[in-house]
């Protein structure tokens, strides 16, 4: 299937809130992890997400080159091609964006999706992340109201993020501490910042104790009961049951009950990174053990061809990150609900 239309985003998002399922959206820096992320949907009969986040598209660029946006148009042109021959059904969506990084990509990536969308083109992403828990609410939610009009315009949907993800990622560090949690009290100045999906639809990554990179249990404490709380207060508000399409940050190492409890209160994409990294590379690290003097010249010997020729750990790296993407699925439950 083709990469999502606009419209099928949508149907995605609905059928997840509908259905008590979440899309996993997986993390890629390549061509070869994003080739693993589309076979591991493929394998679980799921559509989902494959997103790009600031140093990831920076990477994809060259690691002389560095250009974020040259990175992540690479890797959506890619995708189109690619993605054609799986039997399921992606988005395309670039993760955390701060403040200081939205000239250099964000804004010039709707720039370019304005332009396809003029051309009678879907846009070249499906959704943009804004980051703004480094700053202030009330900055954060005027930066909001500027990107979802113009997100609004290029059919693209927008994710923010309200309170802090702690831990550290692509250099953006958050402290684990109260503001952690997500209060009623910002989702209802969210709300009225930026509406409930009348001014141009967006996901919230409301936070309930998340934290990026993987800790051992008892180091984060989840409360998920933070995501109900706020869809009640602002549903209460509105009149709407779950208004807001939430967001599951830094959820490796989380346990299944507090996966699913946060589904429940209408969470619909949940973040994969940490774990799908360590899947891809823990094959390569044991072809390395295994074939040492296969892939080093050793005492000046000749090697084995076979042995360091990318394809050879390559292969079951894809493998190792694809089935950890099955096992994302699996956990969100969107195994077998692909849309076609």
């Amino acid at each position: 299937m083709p990469i999502a239309t606009p419209e099928v985003y949508a149907e995605m998002l609905d059928r997840a809130k509908a259905g008590g399922f979440a899309y996993p959206a997986i993390n890629v820096t390549s061509s070869q992890t994003l080739n693993a992320a589309l076979r591991g949907f493929a394998e679980a009969e799921s559509d989902g997400i494959v997103q790009v986040s600031t140093g990831g598209a920076e990477f994809l660029s060259g690691t002389t080159v560095k250009d974020m946006v040259t990175g992540a148009t690479a890797l959506a042109e890619y995708a189109r091609v690619v993605a054609a021959k799986y039997p399921v059904t992606v988005a395309l969506h670039t993760d955390h964006c701060p403040k200081d990084k939205l000239d250099g990509y964000m804004r010039p990536l709707i720039d370019i999706s304005l332009e396809r969308v003029a051309k009678g083109l879907d846009p070249l992403f499906q959704s943009h992340m804004w980051d703004g828990s480094a700053v202030p609410l009330e900055e954060n939610l005027e930066i909001a109201k500027e990107l979802l009009d113009k997100c609004a315009r290029a059919r693209i949907i927008m994710e923010m993020e309200i309170g802090v993800v702690g831990g550290e990622e692509d250099g953006v560090v958050g402290e684990i501490n109260e503001k952690l949690y997500t209060t009623p009290e910002d989702a209802l100045a969210t709300a009225e910042a930026v509406g409930i999906g009348d001014r141009g639809r967006y996901m919230l990554a409301a936070t309930f104790g998340n934290v990026h990179g993987v800790y051992k249990p008892g180091h984060v404490k989840l409360r998920p009961s933070v995501l109900k709380e706020i869809q009640d207060a602002v549903g209460a508000k509105y009149g709407q049951d779950k208004p807001f399409d939430l967001v599951f940050h830094g959820g490796s190492g989380s346990l299944q009950e507090e996966i699913h409890e946060a589904i429940s209160y209408g969470v619909v994409k949940m973040n994969v990174d940490t774990d799908t990294q360590y899947a891809f590379t823990r094959p390569i690290a044991d072809h390395m053990f295994r074939n040492y003097d296969g892939v080093l010249k050793v005492d000046g010997d000749v090697g084995n061809k076979k042995a360091y020729d990318p394809r050879a750990y390559g292969k079951a790296a894809e493998a190792g990150m694809a089935a950890r993407v099955v096992e994302a699925c699996e956990n969100l439950k969107s195994s077998g609900t692909k849309i076609s």
